[in-house]
């Protein structure tokens, strides 16, 4: 074999040790690939349930120039729906879709059922005096506070009765009402907040208010144990003014925004206030 042959063939079985066995091992010893880190998952939109109030046999307040509260309040709640949906940042749903009566209990009920994570009820308020007008935000009072914590502690009421996540058909009297009683008063708490917010958006957005804009009621609406509740009067129908107003689209509108600004606030402290 000439030197040439020679230098080839020992070239070529240098490379298969550089590029074949020797590879092997060098592939062997080398670092393992950086696993790719899956995305976080998006954050579960929140559900905002809308109530808007009255409908059906039940018109609500009567405007002086004949308007209902149950079409008024349909209205912006539609409007609402609409601001909400728009940035995908939430789920949301209706107590009544329709023109149809729905008892109050029931509204609650809805809302607890699909594990809501906010119940905004919306009116439209009368008064005897024509010359009183504004909004006003209220949520549950004390007093209706614990005569429904008693209630739904009692045995007779919880057999289907779930709080914080919990059944209380199988708890003892006293757990069962240890356990409404704590869950009422942090949502007690996060709904004076969420008028609060209310209030403040409703004012920086133009909306005459009401002196002493953040009032307290039995309001049966506002009664889940576990769902931070409002109920807005969104203005008198007895007024004329405010009447007109309630009627005017772009009025509706303005209400919405500000509703769905009061919305994100009350989210968003949430999520502050979870992080620190």
């Amino acid at each position: 074999m000439s030197a040439l042959s020679r230098r080839d063939l020992l070239a070529a079985l240098s490379g298969l040790t550089v590029f074949g066995v020797g590879a092997a091992d060098a592939w062997a010893n080398a670092p393992a690939p950086k696993s790719v880190r899956k995305p976080a998952p998006l954050p579960r939109p929140k559900l905002v349930f809308l109530d808007p109030g009255h409908g059906g046999k039940d018109p609500g307040a009567q405007g002086v120039r004949g308007t209902q509260e149950k079409a008024v309040v349909m209205a912006i709640a539609r409007e609402l729906q609409k601001e909400l949906l728009a940035g995908g940042r939430y789920r949301v749903l209706l107590s009544r879709n329709t023109d149809n009566f729905v008892a109050l209990r029931e509204r609650v009920a809805r809302a607890q059922t699909v594990k809501a994570d906010l119940f905004l009820s919306l009116h439209a308020d009368a008064h005897p005096d024509p010359d009183v007008r504004g909004a006003s935000v209220y949520t549950l009072s004390e007093q209706a506070t614990d005569r429904e914590a008693a209630a739904l502690a009692a045995r007779e009421n919880r057999a289907d009765a779930v709080v914080a996540g919990m059944r209380l058909a199988d708890k003892p009297d006293n757990v069962a009402a240890a356990l409404v009683a704590m869950a009422q008063r942090g949502t007690v708490n996060d709904s004076r907040r969420l008028a609060d917010t209310i209030v403040q958006t409703l004012s920086r957005n133009g909306v005459r208010l009401l002196p002493r804009t953040h009032r307290q009621a039995g309001f049966a609406v506002l009664t889940s144990p576990d769902i931070p509740a409002a109920l807005v009067e969104l203005g008198y129908l007895s007024n004329p003014q405010d009447e007109k107003l309630l009627t005017v689209r772009q009025h509706q509108i303005a209400l919405a925004r500000a509703l769905r600004g009061s919305v994100d606030a009350h989210f968003a402290a949430a999520a502050a206030t979870r992080k620190a």
